[in-house]
């Protein structure tokens, strides 16, 4: 490791086989995407929103506070031991969820693979930036994320096909033993640490564009930093937390929306297929051009775009599956546009000094919005409608993408990505 160089046509195969990897961990949030809020309703007979959708809340919690400790991890220790813990934690997930006899083991399920998740996804976050360098962020988070966002959508749509050709339960759920074995073999097996990496890119980076030094990595000092002091970090916080708020309420709500509007379980399969693929595959697009015109105005579009899903989605201007699949297309494109750019805008804004707890910082906000959006579901559900749900979804994601209009400033240095 003597003479390692950043960027990625230096680093194309570690690059490759994390994309990979990160395919298997997309994969295993996949699993829940179509099958489990209906295993809620129709194996448990469950007829709470809140007490359906605590699966989404107990995992968002549980990986949000997962990704703000990972960050330290991944400081103090290497990334790749970070990463193989994250899938021996992940182990019996897919066995819970297949065979649980009661609501509970679904929980627990859900609480382990909040964990997982919060390690491995951070790490391959983590481990692909500091590989790239300053250069290639945003085609680097694109990539990333088209790869584990697209595992997601397909793996929903597979377990839709295979739960209504065999059953809710335990079929759709052997996706998840493949997944968790390979994800394993690859990280013990193939991945190297990138850890030194990072270090490199330290020496090399005395100030960001956002103004930012070298600093111990002290997480009280990064969650501040990170959550409310610098503006453009605070700016991507909270879009990261609305964007995620918009996911947690769709994978409760879009089953039991359109299945109720008539739509069967294939086609509720091809509507929580085409979000997270739509998000996923878009992202090999937007991550460059996160790189070419910058950061913020994929994120601020990005979130108009969104709330245009919502509107769709809302306002019911079709019928039950058609506007689910074009408002789940607008919803995708919309993340898409905001994804990569949001990681890429954490990149450049914290010094690589501390880096890593950072993303950690932001990823702790963004997936709160699992939780935050799956709870305001249940309770706007139980009240007015699950309809509503997605009409104040749609009502905060525009106030967020204002705030970003506003308030933060372009991070990319343009010097460097020339």
């Amino acid at each position: 490791m003597e003479n390692i160089k950043l960027g990625l046509k230096e680093n194309w195969q570690q690059f490759t086989l994390l994309v990979l990897v990160n395919m298997m961990v997309g994969g295993m949030v996949g699993l829940e995407r179509t099958v489990v809020p209906l295993v809620g309703t129709d194996e448990f007979k469950i007829g709470s929103d809140i007490v359906i959708f605590s699966f989404i809340i107990a995992f968002g919690v549980v990986k949000a506070f997962t990704n703000l400790v990972s960050g330290v991890l991944a400081d103090r220790y290497t990334r790749k031991k970070v990463l193989i813990l994250g899938w021996l934690i992940g182990m019996p997930v897919p066995f819970l969820l297949g065979w649980g006899p009661t609501w509970n083991w679904i929980i627990i399920a859900n609480v382990l693979l909040g964990i997982s998740q919060g390690l491995a996804w951070s790490m391959t976050v983590n481990m692909k930036i500091d590989l790239v360098g300053p250069k290639k962020r945003g085609l680097a988070m694109g990539l990333n994320e088209a790869a584990g966002y697209g595992a997601v959508g397909l793996t929903a749509l597979l377990t839709g096909y295979l739960a209504s050709t065999y059953g809710l339960r335990p079929e759709p759920f052997y996706i998840g033993i493949f997944y968790t074995i390979a994800g394993l073999l690859l990280s013990i097996l193939v991945i190297r640490d990138t850890r030194p990496f990072a270090k490199l890119e330290t020496k090399q980076v005395a100030v960001t564009a956002s103004g930012e030094t070298a600093h111990k990595p002290n997480l009280f000092w990064v969650f501040k930093e990170t959550s409310f002091k610098n503006k453009n970090l605070f700016s991507v916080s909270q879009a990261g937390l609305i964007n995620n708020l918009n996911d947690g309420m769709s994978w409760g709500v879009f089953p039991l929306l359109f299945i109720a509007a008539g739509v069967g379980l294939e086609g509720v399969g091809w509507i929580k297929a085409v979000y997270p693929v739509v998000w996923g595959v878009g992202q090999i697009v937007t991550g460059p051009l996160a790189d070419r015109w910058g950061r913020k105005p994929l994120i601020v579009w990005g979130m108009f775009v969104q709330v245009l899903g919502h509107i769709v989605i809302g306002l019911e201007m079709f019928d039950p599956l058609t506007a689910g699949l074009v408002g789940s297309v607008l919803l995708g494109l919309g993340t898409a546009m905001v994804y990569p750019a949001l990681l890429a805008a954490v990149s450049d804004a914290a010094h690589p000094s501390w880096r890593a707890s950072s993303l950690g910082v932001y990823r702790f906000w963004r997936d709160m919005g699992y939780a935050i959006g799956a709870l305001m579901a249940g309770v706007v559900g139980n009240f007015f409608g699950l309809m509503w749900a997605v009409h104040i979804a749609g009502i905060i994601t525009l106030l967020s993408g204002i705030v970003v209009w506003v308030r933060m400033k372009e991070t990319m240095n343009k010097n460097l990505t020339k």
